[in-house]
């Protein structure tokens, strides 16, 4: 058999991939981008005023920044094991027209989902309900993190589209899902 099922019904092989894909990308995104580059957050900083009780490692000192930097670490390697159970997914379903899949808008729009599906659940999780690791603290910190909602959400609408407009993929008759 090997149909994709464009419009979210039935059985759809690239649906499970391309969120899981999504979720490792967008946890990597907010990561690097966010953690390194920018250095608007880390995964233990605002904990002096969160939810949970989580002792405060200012990442304004040494000792503060390597602990920073060990949690980073932990949400690097959850977002990397995603990327590669997303990757073993995607293989297992593909076994011939790797190309058509590749270049498939319903697994782009499903990685776009998955993306969504981080942001939005990291953000309330993370953000709202234990009070740690704000998208960027200071006095609008509030808006930065309704900004990254609205973002997942945007991803998840837009995905969701994307993959709803493409074009069934035969993987093979493998028969998977």
């Amino acid at each position: 058999m090997g149909i994709d099922a464009a419009a979210g019904s039935g059985p759809a092989p690239l649906r499970a991939p391309g969120i899981v894909l999504g979720i490792g990308l967008g946890g990597f995104v907010d990561g690097i981008l966010l953690h390194q580059l920018l250095r608007w957050h880390h995964m233990l900083s605002s904990t002096d005023d969160d939810a949970i009780g989580i002792r405060y490692y200012d990442p304004a000192t040494t000792s503060g920044l390597e602990m920073n930097t060990v949690w980073d670490g932990v949400f690097h390697t959850v977002c990397w094991l995603a990327v590669l159970v997303g990757l073993a997914l995607l293989h297992s379903r593909v076994t011939r027209r790797r190309r058509r899949v590749w270049g498939s808008r319903v697994l782009w729009g499903w990685v776009l989902v998955g993306w969504g599906v981080f942001n939005l659940v990291e953000g309330v999780l993370d953000h709202h309900l234990l009070g740690i690791h704000h998208v960027r603290d200071g006095p609008h910190r509030l808006w930065w993190d309704l900004g990254f909602l609205a973002l997942g959400a945007l991803l998840v609408v837009a995905g969701y589209l994307l993959q709803r407009g493409g074009r069934a993929v035969d993987l093979g008759g493998g028969g998977s899902r």
